[in-house]
């Protein structure tokens, strides 16, 4: 008889802070927090025990924290280092089960079908599993059930309630000022004992088992956050009164998706066990990477350049053996008080060219703050795909094709990606021709950066115009033929002279929201002050047609 699936997840609440910590060497009962710069200002990420009994909480902006808990310490997040030791935890979980899958930012899923009586069971393994954390140092929540999103639910929400939301209807929401001066005395003013500062989170280690084909059960008085919805989705619940997953079990899953869309729908099918979410092993880890440490700190921008001049060779090198080209490259700095910066830069085009490489990383150089000096520096390719060197036997026209790709001019490829370093590789699109006859469907918008130009342009007999524009109504005699006097855009216009019409019809087996007025037809209008407009008059169906301007010629 098959085992019944078992999923444990693990969540670490306190693993940047802990892992600082573990390295560093500080006593457990310091008052320590690790930041994140939002940009704007340095908040709270991470919290020791101590810091959160002095009333500090995640997300408490660093001034406000440093003036309730002047004897705090801090120290920078590092996300990417963070990410590092979580695969490193992962590999240490493997002994328990072969199928484990890093959940980031804090956490592990473990499928341990068939695995938990090599350890006396469940709850022998959750022990040695707890013991295990406590020797590192770190705090540790455990969920079991049948399926990912319940387990993932226990570890993270066990015993904790659902959103409410201020509506101003409640009588405890009442407005400040309507209150009576004696409600609004503190109980401990009038004799009682005062309130001792709550966690802000988890403290202890904790265990949440659900029983073999309990998990409805066991995930019904959970807050709705514990579906791994979106925040947004759970302010929307909420707002309707739904706080907790027994709201929603009973809610038809057709309304729940019209409502609030898939993802919420799915999420609940998920942690029921109803949509299947299987535990892949994780791939074995292949680092194209290289680092370089320096006897004396540098700051000058001329020497990290020079630093990155002796790490691109042998990463490209790494490339080249491995048949690889990297599309995206991370360039990381360390300074002397234990921060570091990160500069990362994408490729048109995979590559293992250091010359193609290089000049992007020299461009944003400018965006590292090298504080007290830069000691060690690191250059990874963090995407890479196939590239061959050689062409291999097979089809000539094959090796054709491949051959003319790799000896093909990289000028373009090479502009892409500089320009990508400022704005984004995903802003720059160009256009691919598309099969339709459909004058704003005639083509479709790629990202440069992940296609090859456009061929196959199809020869059209009636030109069209440089500028396209979403349709706008144009003031004129509603008839199908254009009057010499309309005004567009608040201007009274007189047009010369005309040519058309060219009618084109909707597609039929589509309902476009565009081309409910009807059947079209095109116009060229030149006017008298030399402008070129294209035009068409609708002559309705579903909506009022009339007359409208979609584009302007050169």
């Amino acid at each position: 008889m098959p085992a019944h699936r078992r999923i444990l997840c693990l969540w670490f609440p306190r693993l940047a802070v802990e892992r600082v910590i573990r390295r560093d060497g500080y006593a457990d009962d310091l008052a320590i927090a690790v930041l994140r710069d939002t940009g704007q200002m340095q908040v709270i990420s991470s919290l020791t025990v101590a810091a959160e009994r002095q009333g500090l909480r995640l997300g408490q902006p660093l001034r406000d924290a440093l003036a309730m808990c002047p004897d705090l310490l801090t120290r920078l997040g590092n996300p990417v280092e963070d990410e590092r030791f979580l695969s490193r935890l992962s590999r240490w979980a493997e002994q328990f089960s072969p199928w484990v899958r890093a959940d980031p930012p804090a956490g592990l899923v473990i499928d341990l079908t068939g695995c938990a009586h090599l350890f006396g069971g469940e709850a022998a393994l959750i022990s040695r599993l707890e013991e295990d954390c406590n020797r590192f140092g770190f705090t540790v929540r455990i969920g079991v059930a049948d399926t990912i999103g319940a387990a993932w639910a226990l570890a993270r929400y066990a015993g904790q309630q659902g959103v409410r939301l201020r509506t101003g209807d409640a009588i405890d929401q009442e407005a400040h000022a309507t209150r009576s001066r004696a409600v609004k005395r503190r109980h401990w003013e009038r004799g009682g004992s005062a309130p001792s500062p709550q966690a802000a989170g988890p403290v202890a280690q904790v265990a949440q088992i659900a029983a073999h084909g309990q998990t409805r059960q066991a995930i019904a008085k959970l807050p709705l956050a514990a579906l791994r919805l979106e925040t947004e989705d759970v302010l929307a619940l909420g707002r309707l009164g739904l706080r907790h997953v027994e709201d929603l079990l009973g809610l038809p899953r057709a309304a729940l998706a019209r409502r609030f869309g898939y993802a919420v729908r799915r999420r609940l099918d998920q942690a029921l066990g109803l949509e299947p979410e299987p535990v892949s092993a994780g791939k074995p880890a292949v680092f194209y990477s290289v680092r370089l440490t320096l006897p004396d700190p540098i700051g000058l921008e001329a020497d990290v350049l020079a630093a990155i001049d002796r790490l691109l060779p042998p990463m490209c090198a790494k490339l080249t053996a491995q048949g690889r080209g990297a599309r995206k490259v991370r360039f990381q700095a360390f300074r002397t008080d234990e921060t570091s910066q990160i500069i990362e830069v994408g490729l048109a085009r995979p590559s293992d060219d250091p010359d193609r490489i290089r000049p992007l990383l020299a461009m944003r150089l400018n965006e590292l703050d090298a504080g007290f000096g830069i000691d060690l520096v690191r250059l990874e390719a963090v995407q890479s795909e196939p590239v061959q060197a050689q062409q291999h036997s097979g089809h000539i026209e094959a090796g054709e094709r491949v051959n003319a790709h790799l000896t093909s001019d990289t000028a373009l490829d090479d502009l892409i990606g500089r320009l990508g370093g400022r704005v984004g590789l995903e802003q720059i699109t160009r256009l691919h021709p598309a099969d339709s006859h459909i004058p704003e469907k005639s083509a479709q918008i790629l990202a440069a950066a992940w296609s090859e130009p456009g061929t196959g342009w199809k020869a059209v007999s009636v030109p069209r115009p440089i500028l396209m524009t979403d349709p706008e109504p144009v003031f004129a005699e509603d008839r199908p033929r254009l009057s010499d006097s309309f005004r567009w855009r608040g201007r009274t216009l007189k047009a010369r002279s005309m040519t058309g019409p060219e009618r084109i019809s909707p597609e039929w087996w589509l309902d476009d929201p565009n081309w409910r007025t009807g059947v079209r037809d095109y116009w060229r209008v030149e006017l008298e002050t030399g402008e070129r407009l294209w035009l068409y008059y609708a002559h309705g169906a579903a909506k009022t047609g009339g007359w409208f301007c979609q584009g302007q010629f050169a």
